[in-house]
């Protein structure tokens, strides 16, 4: 049955509009940090291209190089179908029971406990939220790199080739916790746009940056070695290390997919008409082939420049001498994605906290209360104390274990590893079946259940490598005092 309004808390909204207090089902859309659902198919493909172009797409050369031609391509291809695929399984699952008349679900969590009970619910919250957390810790080390290798670069330029230009993250990290802390208190989603869209195209603009310089280093004929299978045991690496680095491999590709964690959130920001069913997987197709796109080129290009000996962070391999100036520009571009991006993986977590808060102490006013900051008659901020304590608390948090495991690629796979089977396949396939009641052991049962157990020995084995990965990480340095 849907609420009423006569069942919502009285609360005061600074824009005393009182008929935009409640979406389609009744619900109180208290605009501290639930959604307004205006959303369109361009602002959820922003949404999604910026949680989906990551830093993972620098390693995308690297993961290419231990995979070879045959492997990385057919890789590449085949995450952007399961994605695509699966997401859309996920978008139709976003109403109860009927894709475009039934209740709204407004979290993933949600979306599960509707179609398979508490107990999914539960380690589908488990699982989204480690993951959530473990992107941002991701993001806070990647941005960090990045802005070192500005401080590097300019080092190098100034006092030449030969000086010593090392440098600790932890500085930058600091500086990035800072910064976020403040853009936290942007309340949900509907107000990331703008946010989001910058850093949508910082994410091509840096992309396109790597392309471009791959593909110079191409001409020039200084590319690497390349072969159909990658990496050569016995020349380049072990047949163990050529395992593990396989396995890592798996992990960053899938990474560079990982946007299901906050997919249902993002479909709960678009108008009730047209279905938004229909208009996410409008912007699923859109996000899936740009991205992969800028996939395809970033792991070829990147692979035939650099070949076997391809880095794990792209633009590291161009150096830092020059052109300076254009790599400076692609790490600037990858920190103000990162920023943008860290809100949009957190934004979930934040509701989480707010709408548990919201629903135990309902007459707080430390929860509830919110305090407008004008300009002249416009409000141009409010500010709510739970609002501003819990996210500081979670992005001090962040911070610091960044900062105490500064590992990349290894750090990557096992983001993906965690990340993609549970939310990309496993939960949309299980909430399929159950949503149209797929009869067990029939012809496409069967074919989602074999899908769900391929997805499974990926991420088993992805795991296993960057967990492998991450040890040896742990053995050649230490917590809070890693330098490049």
């Amino acid at each position: 049955m849907r609420g009423s309004k006569e069942d919502a808390v009285d609360y005061k909204f600074s824009n005393g509009d009182e008929d935009q207090q409640f979406d389609d089902d009744g619900k109180l859309k208290n605009w501290s940090f639930s959604l307004n659902e205006s959303g369109t198919v361009w602002t959820a493909s922003a949404h999604i291209i910026t949680s989906i172009i990551g830093t993972g797409v620098l390693s995308l050369a690297w993961g290419t190089a231990q995979l070879g031609w045959a492997g990385g391509l057919v890789t590449l291809v085949t995450f952007s179908f399961i994605t695509y695929y699966t997401s859309n399984l996920l978008a139709d699952c976003y109403r109860f029971p009927d894709p475009v008349t039934g209740k709204r679900n407004h979290s993933y969590m949600e979306e599960v406990r509707a179609n398979l009970g508490r107990v999914n619910c539960i380690a589908c919250g488990i699982v989204q939220y480690a993951n959530l957390s473990g992107m941002v810790i991701g993001y806070t080390i990647s941005a960090s790199i990045s802005m070192v290798a500005v401080h590097k670069s300019n080092c190098f330029h100034t006092k030449g080739h030969s000086a010593s230009c090392k440098f600790s993250n932890n500085p930058y990290m600091i500086g990035l916790g800072i910064f976020e802390i403040f853009l936290s208190q942007i309340p949900n989603f509907h107000k990331l746009t703008y946010l989001s869209t910058i850093a949508a195209i910082m994410s091509f603009g840096y992309s396109s940056i790597g392309i471009g310089l791959a593909l110079a280093r191409i001409i020039s004929g200084k590319g690497g070695s390349t072969t159909l299978t990658g990496v050569e045991v016995g020349l380049d690496v072990t047949v163990a290390d050529k395992v593990w680095r396989t396995c890592r491999a798996l992990g960053d590709i899938a990474f560079t997919y990982s946007f299901s964690a906050v997919l249902v959130e993002i479909q709960d920001t678009l108008k009730s008409e047209p279905p938004e069913n229909k208009v996410m997987k409008k912007a699923n197709a859109i996000s899936v082939f740009t991205t992969t796109t800028f996939y395809m080129m970033c792991g070829t290009l990147g692979y035939a420049a650099f070949g076997n000996d391809a880095p794990g962070n792209m633009l590291t391999g161009f150096g830092f001498y020059e052109p300076f100036w254009l790599v400076d520009l692609a790490n600037i571009f990858i920190v103000i994605h990162l920023a943008g991006a860290y809100q949009v993986f957190t934004q979930p977590v934040y509701l989480l906290i707010e709408s548990s808060a919201q629903k135990k102490w309902p007459n707080s006013m430390f929860v509830n209360s919110e305090y407008p900051i004008k300009i002249g008659n416009k409000t141009v901020l409010s500010l709510n104390l739970l609002r501003l304590t819990a996210r500081t608390m979670f992005v001090v948090l962040a911070t610091t274990l960044a900062m105490a495991m500064p590992f990349f690629n290894d750090f990557l796979a096992l983001l993906g590893s965690i990340g993609f089977w549970p939310l990309t396949v496993y939960f949309p396939v299980e909430m399929h079946i159950a949503q149209r009641k797929i009869k067990r052991r029939s012809m496409k049962w069967c074919m989602l259940q074999l899908l769900n157990f391929l997805c499974l020995l990926v991420s088993l084995a992805a795991a296993a490598g960057s967990i492998q990965g991450v040890s040896q990480g742990l053995r050649t340095s230490k917590p809070f005092q890693y330098k490049v």
